[in-house]
């Protein structure tokens, strides 16, 4: 029973063949012969490629304007082939290659006259230059191809060629750091403050006499020191002297008081010739420092030559007498510790305005530095640039295809046969199907339920 359902089935299938035999033959003819003429008279279309590869270059370290931070690098692998694509498909691009081409060479005088309101011939040719225009990436790797649709060869060469040296203009414009004049306008700027804050330092050096600032500040405040040592002995000499004055007033005579200071007298005497022996180790013999202990000496051998004498009535006079030098020895001293204070005090005015015109030529001389290394790399940066020298390395330029991508004939004459047998049978077993007669005995005893006793082979007259 499988055996003559199967052999029923294979003959059913030929019998359509052969019923349809004229509108399948149609039907293939039909669509071989359209398709065939259609690839014969359709342009044809070349495609024009070149690779070019990313590398890593100097364009893509980041070096700060100012300070001495380090260079970093901008952007990863991946995120820098995504931007490069990005710059290649930029529409600026592609109008800069249409308007060297030539907008009626590329795409003729008569391809863009029935364009929409609102549209100019060049956007129109945009839109049609990045329709043609096909970018890539190659998996795991560093090759950027780009391919270009035209009719005419040497037209798709030229435009991906010419796309290829724009894109490196414009890759180097994009990842250009200052400009040239910029920092050459900047240096001038800097390098004038640096003058002014030399000449700055200079004049304030020259108009205050300073050149050791150290040195000038020690000196004022050793001979602070010695100056206030000299006031407070003569304070004791002006208390010795009042107390020797009161006793004198008081008992007329000195005797044993005397004795004692005259004793006291020559200790000090002893003391300060001592004293100015180890300053002449130290000192010249015209320091003022020596000449305060020799007035000492010397007054001190008085009072002493003084003390040994007999008292007499002038006696009195004369201690009023050096009472009153001393006075007049110890305000001096004070006057003279005073101007020594302020002195300090000027000093130290001037040491942090001296430090604050050091720190402004420090900065300025560090800015002025920093621009000059800028500024030279920025030169080199951009005679590197005027040779296009750049990370981009064009591995394959684009050359005029000698055969056409578009259209593909043997592969749409045989689409076209296998689309017209499909076609033509498919039209066959339809139009079996959506018949409304019977054309076998199987069919009729399906069709009206009824067992066929016999049957009748057809023949048409002639």
């Amino acid at each position: 029973m499988e055996q003559k359902y199967t052999s029923g089935n294979l003959r059913d299938f030929f019998r359509v063949i052969f019923k349809y035999r004229r509108r399948i033959l149609f039907v293939f003819f039909g669509i071989v012969a359209v398709v065939t003429a259609a690839t014969f008279l359709m342009p044809p279309v070349y495609e024009a490629k070149s690779t070019v590869m990313v590398k890593f270059g100097r364009e893509l370290i980041y070096r700060p304007e100012l300070g001495d931070g380090r260079p970093s690098v901008l952007l990863n692998q991946d995120s820098l082939i995504n931007t490069e694509i990005q710059i290649l498909t930029s529409r600026d691009l592609i109008q800069k290659v249409i308007s060297t081409i030539g907008l009626d060479e590329i795409y003729g005088t008569n391809k863009f006259r029935s364009i929409p309101s609102g549209t100019t011939p060049m956007e129109a040719a945009i839109l049609q230059f990045e329709k043609s225009l096909v970018i890539e990436n190659k998996p795991r790797s560093d090759v950027i191809q780009i391919s270009f649709s035209h009719s005419d060869p040497r037209t798709a060469a030229r435009a991906v060629n010419l796309l290829v040296d724009f894109f490196k203009e414009k890759h180097l414009q994009v990842f250009s750091g200052p400009t040239t004049p910029f920092l050459e306008r900047q240096l001038m700027i800097y390098e004038q403050k640096l003058r002014d804050s030399e000449k700055k330092l200079e004049t304030f050096k020259q108009t205050h006499g300073v050149f050791s600032m150290d040195e000038q500040k020690g000196l004022l405040l050793r001979q602070r020191t010695e100056l206030d040592t000299a006031f407070k002995h003569s304070q004791n000499q002006i208390r010795e002297l009042q107390q020797m004055l009161a006793s004198v007033k008081e008992k007329g005579t000195l005797n044993a008081e005397r004795q004692a200071v005259i004793d006291n007298t020559k200790n000090q005497l002893l003391t300060l010739r001592l004293k100015e022996q180890d300053l002449l180790r130290k000192y010249k013999e015209n320091s003022r420092t020596v000449g305060n202990v020799r007035e000492e000496i010397r007054v001190v051998g008085e009072f002493l030559e003084n003390q040994k004498a007999d008292f007499s009535k002038s006696e009195i006079a004369k201690i009023e007498a050096d009472l009153n030098a001393q006075k007049a020895r110890s305000a001096s001293l004070s006057r003279q510790i005073f101007r020594l204070d302020n002195d300090i005090r000027m000093l130290d005015s001037r040491e942090r305005e001296l430090q604050g015109l050091k720190r402004d030529l420090a900065i300025n001389d560090g800015n002025y530095q920093t621009y000059l290394k800028k500024l030279e790399e920025a030169r080199i940066s951009d005679e590197m640039d005027s040779q296009k020298i750049a990370n981009i390395s064009v591995i394959q330029a684009a050359a005029a295809p000698a055969k056409p991508v578009k259209p593909k004939k043997e592969y749409n004459i045989l689409l076209s046969i296998l689309v017209g047998a499909v076609s033509g049978l498919g039209i066959a077993f339809l139009s079996e199907y959506s018949s409304q007669g019977i054309s076998t005995p199987e069919h009729a005893r399906k069709r009206l339920g009824l067992q066929v006793l016999a049957a009748l082979p057809y023949r048409e007259e002639k």
